[in-house]
Formats: C-alpha cells, sequence, structure tokens
C-alpha cells in the first residue's frame, strides 16, 4: 500500500462513466419501471453507492477514504444505451478515482443482473474516468480519446 501519510488532505472529486448496452424493448421497460426484478435505475444508483464505500474491501491495496458524497445518475443516451456516471467526492489524502470507477461498474452490473431475465445480450461498455480534481498531481479532464483505437 502507498504511503500517504506525508500528503495533506485535501477536497477530492472524480467522476466516472460506463455504459450499458441493450435492446430497444429492454430499455422502455426500465424506463416504465416494469422489468421483472423491479426498478432498475432505483437499485442502479444504490448499487453504485454502496459500491463506492466499499471499494477498499473490493480492490485491495486501496485506502478507505473518508467520502463525503456519492452521485449516481442514469439517463438513456439513445434507445439502446443507458449511461451510468458516478460523482464521488472526498476530504482526505488520496484521490476517489477507484470509488467512482467501482461504482458506475458495479451499477452497470446491477444493470445485468436484473435485466438479464429479459435481455440476454446486455454489453457494459466504455468504463472510464471523465475527472478528476484535488491532490498533488493536479486536474484531469478525459478528452474522448481511446489510447487502443486504430488511427
Amino acid at each position: 500500500m502507498v504511503d500517504v501519510s506525508a500528503k495533506a488532505a485535501t477536497r477530492r472529486v472524480a467522476t466516472a462513466r460506463a455504459s450499458v448496452c441493450m435492446r430497444k424493448e429492454t430499455m422502455a421497460l426500465i424506463l416504465s419501471g416494469q422489468v421483472p426484478k423491479g426498478d432498475v435505475l432505483a437499485a442502479l444508483r444504490l448499487a453504485g453507492i454502496m459500491a463506492a464505500k466499499k471499494t477498499p474491501e473490493l480492490i485491495f491495496l486501496c485506502h478507505p477514504l473518508r467520502i463525503s458524497t456519492v452521485r449516481i445518475d442514469a439517463h438513456e443516451a439513445s434507445p439502446c444505451l443507458l449511461e451510468i456516471t458516478a460523482e464521488v467526492v472526498a476530504f482526505d489524502s488520496t484521490g476517489v478515482e477507484m470509488e467512482a470507477l467501482t461504482a458506475v461498474t458495479v451499477a452497470a452490473l446491477t444493470v445485468v443482473d436484473m435485466c438479464k431475465a429479459v435481455d440476454k445480450g446486455l454489453i457494459i461498455q466504455n468504463v472510464h474516468l471523465l475527472s478528476k480534481s484535488g491532490g498533488k498531481s493536479g486536474d484531469f479532464v478525459w478528452g474522448g480519446e481511446n489510447p487502443c483505437a486504430e488511427k
């Protein structure tokens, strides 16, 4: 585990995104609240919040942080794409990027779990950090580049 004892506690904010690709009919069920397992949007929000709080238990070597807030949002980006974002804020001596990434990933997994009975072809994609602020390394804002994309 990295020693962060000499680092100053500052306000740390990170935002991450994940998308779940699905059939149009599945999106309609989610938006109308008619998925047999229950309210997918409410469940993914709670799952994301809990995941952010449990990140040090899930990913070894992550520091336990004093998280101030976790905001989870999900919206229809297209008729077949649910976009999930998480913003995590803490006042601590290390960043909250892993908490934001864990939150959106578990939220997306929750969508899959709740919808797998009606759509076997769900795809989780584009999990990535959108931005982070606070700390010695400064701010980061994702510019839309994909280092794996062929040029």
